[in-house]
């Protein structure tokens, strides 16, 4: 791995329209080295427009870029051999087989890893000769991963690396981000999982409207003018009218998801008692009954709101 100072990545006040669209407007932050860096916004919200940028595949109309203090676009034959690139779509030819895709994107390498490990890592070995295009989404998705690692990169950009993928690949996945931090590789990774951030994300960024609105470490983002939180299960659509009536003033429970609760605000015994009792009268028994802080998912939705984006 070549010496370095400085960050690993570095994007200063960085603009990219399309037409009459800014996709990404004035975005500012740095990704240390061996650091994993998330990258977190909703749907159209110019994630995907500052990795490529990052990645060298699109120009940035005004502010700069650099990756291991180069300009992706201008030094991009020195920083390719430098670097590992997981697409959204896949990027393998649709008529090769895993084991001869891998092997060709190790062939560009100086220093691959070895292919056939990968694939056992992976869970791909059974399907070496399979065409891609007969391998399942899940499938295709770990064999985008093993390409943009074979060549042993310094920093590796991963676009939404685990969707589609069930529990144990996940898990696989995470355990591999895990130990290319560790081995001192630098990891940016997109993902619509926030759980998948807070477990694996040394720093991360919100961004909306191509505009950082939050970022620091998810323990700092979540804490952030966060009040106490009180969390329960229960039967879905209760009637929390009486509950609101019955907390405090300031006190707005609400229902996060079907049959999950959540009250915020000062929690003490008393408030404590007045879910209980609440739920007594509603003849109903609360269960996973917790107090904490708020969920990086709890910060997302308030910040980006909670419509559907195209």
């Amino acid at each position: 791995m070549t010496e370095r100072e400085g960050p690993a990545v570095c994007v200063d006040g960085v603009v990219k329209r399309y037409g009459e669209t800014t996709a990404v407007d004035g975005l500012k932050f740095e990704v240390e080295p061996a650091q994993v860096f998330a990258l977190l916004g909703p749907n159209g919200a110019g994630k995907t427009t500052t990795v490529e940028m990052c990645e060298g595949f699109v120009r940035p109309d005004t502010g700069s870029v650099r990756v291991l203090g180069l300009d992706p676009i201008a030094d991009s034959e020195q920083l390719r051999p430098r670097i590992g690139v997981m697409l959204q779509g896949g990027g393998a030819y649709p008529g090769a087989r895993a084991g001869e895709m891998l092997d060709l994107v190790a062939a560009y390498s100086a220093n691959p890893l070895d292919p056939d490990w990968l694939l056992s890592t992976l869970g791909l070995r059974d399907h070496r000769r399979t065409p891609y295009r007969r391998l399942s989404g899940g499938q295709q998705q770990r064999l985008a991963l093993a390409c943009a690692l074979v060549g042993r990169p310094e920093i590796v950009f991963l676009d939404e690396p685990t969707a589609g993928l069930d529990a144990q690949a996940r898990l696989i996945v995470w355990e591999l981000v895990d130990a290319l931090r560790r081995d001192g590789v630098s990891v940016v990774l997109t993902t619509h999982m926030m759980d998948e951030a807070e477990q694996l994300a040394d720093q991360l960024v919100i961004i909306d409207h191509g505009q950082v609105v939050a970022q620091g470490t998810p323990a700092e983002v979540t804490a952030h003018g966060a009040a106490g939180q009180l969390r329960f299960c229960a039967p879905p659509k209760l009637d929390i009218t009486l509950l609101k009536s019955a907390l405090p003033e300031g006190f707005c429970p609400r229902e996060t998801a079907p049959g999950t609760y959540l009250v915020e605000g000062e929690i003490t015994p008393q408030v404590l008692a007045t879910v209980t009792a609440w739920c007594a009268r509603m003849d109903v028994l609360a269960t996973d009954i917790r107090i904490d802080q708020r969920r990086l998912e709890d910060v997302f939705l308030e910040l980006t709101g909670r419509d559907l984006r195209g």
